[in-house]
């Protein structure tokens, strides 16, 4: 591999600022390992070189003109297909999008650009991020960089997977139950979800729009850090968007590297996301690390969350519910895919031959459902009573945050599974959800980074963090000093251990669809 995919962002921002290399040079490199190895991968949807190194020589002259730039000018970008960009197609992996090309650019993608980022392609996604695995893409197979026959997670397994195989430093995804924890989890790379409105979620193509947050994803703590930052803040397009003044996050990920500034914290362990269902070398790796913030003078706390055991059922509720009044605009007139039955036919057969032929089996069970969940007569006794236990999940949490200073739990109860392991059994994808998706409900941030392998399979486990809403800050500054507590005991980064897997496995005679267009 060059060496320049495998600096961390921050380390090639600090060699574009210093002229070691250009943005040029630094795009080139990640744009021909995505050439070299997507095709096992399968991270991206699109690739557009030209443009891409065309904005790179772009960022290179504006430096040599001596403009201030931001601290990640240059640096490359993977961005989730569910937020919209002009320059590639915007299809949340879904059929029913297909080629569609979005007018304006998602907030976040906007402001990215606007700090000098270069964004080198869309990464692949379950449909309408529905889905744990990325198998419920409409176009291709994304493959664990650790292991080509297991899943990358979901649904942002594409840009989980980009980052840990070195095809880009750096990228977006969406979390509505876990979508960028559970694959930062699974392939060993830096996950968060931020605090609910803490990242405009305009041009977002929404899923479950009280749920749904956009965030970073990296090989490290800083690197989340540092694209937090440029994502974060209020933006009067979305009626969600937090008018706050946002810390550094950079800055408290910079603070919290010594692991001695874990003494004092006080760590709540949530006595229901330990129970049956989480594998053994999961929770042993997530004993280990309590031992080692134990051991650096951090308090460990049992907390009850009594109300957490029915997170997963409110949630799938709450989000079919509110999917199928958000997808209900794809309707064969506005935007995207029109079938038109043989011999013609009015506006609802139209409508009802685009649907079927363009929403996938997870999208049509999940839209089914929530559009029952709020029938008439039904609404109070499923939709209604699911949102009053996500009322008391959040009360749950504000009791736990009385006590302790961040919550720590398995990512996933599990590692990575094999490729279609789990077909016709989607409540093993739902139920893979448990630990993340109370951080959805009560709208807090969450924070996923690795801590080893399980003993069984070799493969990444994931310790998750959470804290109060607005304190997004402190599991950067926790897990900062976690990260090199984990690097100390391993003797280098954990991202250091995955590079060589990528490129030297056999597909085992498996097709992985069409390539990254």
């Amino acid at each position: 591999m060059s060496e320049l995919i495998q600096l961390t962002a921050a380390e090639l921002a600090a060699e574009l600022a210093s002229g070691g290399i250009s943005s040029e040079e630094a795009t080139r490199a990640h744009l021909d390992r995505i050439a070299e190895v997507d095709e096992q991968v399968g991270a991206f949807l699109a690739t557009d070189a030209e443009a891409s190194l065309a904005a790179a020589r772009g960022i290179d002259a504006r430096r040599a003109a001596g403009e201030q730039l931001g601290e990640l000018a240059g640096v490359p970008l993977a961005v989730k297909d569910v937020l919209v960009t002009t320059d590639m197609p915007s299809t949340s992996g879904s059929r029913i999008l297909e080629g569609y090309m979005s007018p304006f650019d998602a907030t976040a993608v906007a402001r990215s650009r606007a700090a000098g980022l270069v964004s080198i392609g869309k990464t692949n996604m379950d449909e309408f991020a529905m889905g744990s695995s990325t198998e419920n893409s409409a176009y291709r197979t994304t493959r664990n960089p650790w292991s080509l026959d297991r899943i990358p997670g979901g649904s942002g397994g594409g840009s989980a997977a980009a980052v840990t195989a070195f095809e880009a430093p750096l990228a977006l995804g969406s979390d509505t139950g876990g979508s960028i924890r559970q694959p930062a989890a699974v392939t060993g790379s830096v996950g968060v979800k931020p605090t609910y409105g803490g990242v405009s979620r305009y041009g977002a193509i929404a899923l479950a729009s009280s749920l749904d947050q956009i965030g970073p994803c990296a090989r490290t703590v800083l690197d989340t850090a540092l694209l937090h930052d440029v994502i974060a803040g209020h933006d009067v397009h979305d009626s969600t968007s937090l008018d706050f003044a946002w810390p550094s996050m950079a800055e408290a990920a910079r603070g919290g590297a010594d692991p001695a500034s874990l003494r004092g914290l006080r760590v709540g362990v949530v006595k229901q996301l330990q129970a049956s269902g989480v594998q053994a070398g999961v929770r042993t790796r997530f004993e280990e690390a309590l031992a080692l913030l134990s051991a650096q003078g951090a308090e460990i706390v049992e907390i009850d969350a009594p109300h957490f055991e029915y997170a997963v059922a409110a949630y799938y509720l709450i989000l079919p519910a509110e999917a199928s009044s958000n997808l209900a605009k794809y309707d064969s007139v506005r935007f995207g895919l029109r079938v038109e039955p043989a011999g013609g036919g009015t506006v609802e057969s139209v409508m009802s031959a685009t649907r079927a032929a363009g929403f996938g089996p997870e999208v049509k069970r999940r839209i089914i459902l929530g559009t029952y969940a709020l029938s008439a007569g039904y609404y109070d006794a499923y939709y209604g009573s699911a949102q009053k236990v996500r009322t008391l999940i959040q009360r749950d949490f504000s009791s736990a945050f009385e006590r302790v200073d961040v919550i720590a739990s398995p990512t996933a109860p599990t590692t990575a599974w094999r490729l279609g392991e789990h077909a016709g059994d989607p409540m093993q994808d739902y139920l893979n959800d448990a630990t993340t998706i109370p951080a959805n409900l009560a709208g807090i941030p969450g924070l996923s980074l690795p801590i080893g392998t399980a003993a069984e399979d070799g493969l990444p486990v994931g310790l998750q963090l959470m804290a109060p809403a607005f304190e997004d800050a402190r599991l950067y500054r926790a897990g900062s000093a976690i990260e090199q507590l984990i690097r100390d005991r391993d003797g280098g980064p954990f991202w250091a251990q995955a590079p060589a897997l990528v490129g030297s496995q056999p597909l085992d005679g498996a097709s992985n669809g069409k390539a990254a267009r």
